[in-house]
Order: C-alpha cells, then structure tokens, then sequence
C-alpha cells in the first residue's frame, strides 16, 4: 500500500487551513535596494530608494517573525542594501556641496560672470582645472 504525504509534511507549505506566505515585501525590499544601489548617486536612486527598501525590508521581516512570511533572509538583505545605497548618496550630495561650496569653484564661476566672449570663458575653464590639478 502506497503512503502519501499531506502538506503538513513539508517545512514551509501551509497547511489545509492555512494561509500562503506573505512574502511580497521581502521581495520588494530587495529589488528596491538593489536598484537603489545602482542608483545610488542619484538623489531619487540613493535617499528615497533606500529609505523605501529599508522600511519595507523592516516590515517584511517582522512578517517572517509572526510566521506571516518565509523570506527574512530576502527582506534583511534588500533593508542592508537600501541603507548602504541611502549612506553612499549621502556621501555623494555632502561632496557635491562641498564642491559647490569651495573656493575654487566661487571663483570659476566669477569668472564665466565677468567674461565678456567665448575665449574668455574657455579661458575661465582652463584656469579652473589648472588649480584642481595643483591641489
């Protein structure tokens, strides 16, 4: 006589009465802080990427935690991977400020403001990357 296993039997599957593993987030939180980490030097790739995947990775994995979903591993890895790509464009716009802020670059754009032809603001440009290359 052959045996036959219920759904009960396997780790994971849900039972007769139970429901799927709400596993949505999880996913979600990965894609998104996967993208977010491409897109990191972006201001929509890095901070709203990779604050959406940190929140949804936390909310998916809370889910895991009540037994709602299956996926924790999936959802910590994409929360980790929005908080790396939302630190990373963090970097990059403090940078990109401090650029814009500096010395070298007010006097850059003084000069375009006076130059009266199209040789003189060449000439602007030329200057300007003579003094990043001496620093």
């Amino acid at each position: 006589m052959a045996s036959y296993s219920s759904p009960q039997d396997y780790p994971g599957t849900p039972g007769p009465a139970g429901r799927p593993p709400r596993n949505g987030l999880g996913i979600a939180a990965l894609v998104v802080g996967v993208i977010g980490l491409l897109l990191f030097w972006t201001l929509i790739g890095g901070v709203l990427l990779g604050i959406t995947a940190i929140v949804l990775g936390v909310i998916g994995y809370r889910r895991v935690k009540k037994g709602e979903a299956t996926n924790g591993a999936m959802a910590l890895i994409g929360a980790i991977a929005g908080a790396i790509a939302l630190v990373a464009s963090v970097a990059v716009i403090a940078a990109g400020v401090s650029f814009l802020n500096s010395d070298e670059f007010g006097s850059y754009e003084e000069c375009v403001r006076n130059a009266d032809s199209v040789s003189e603001r060449e000439q602007c440009a030329v200057d300007f990357r003579e003094e990043l290359e001496q620093r």
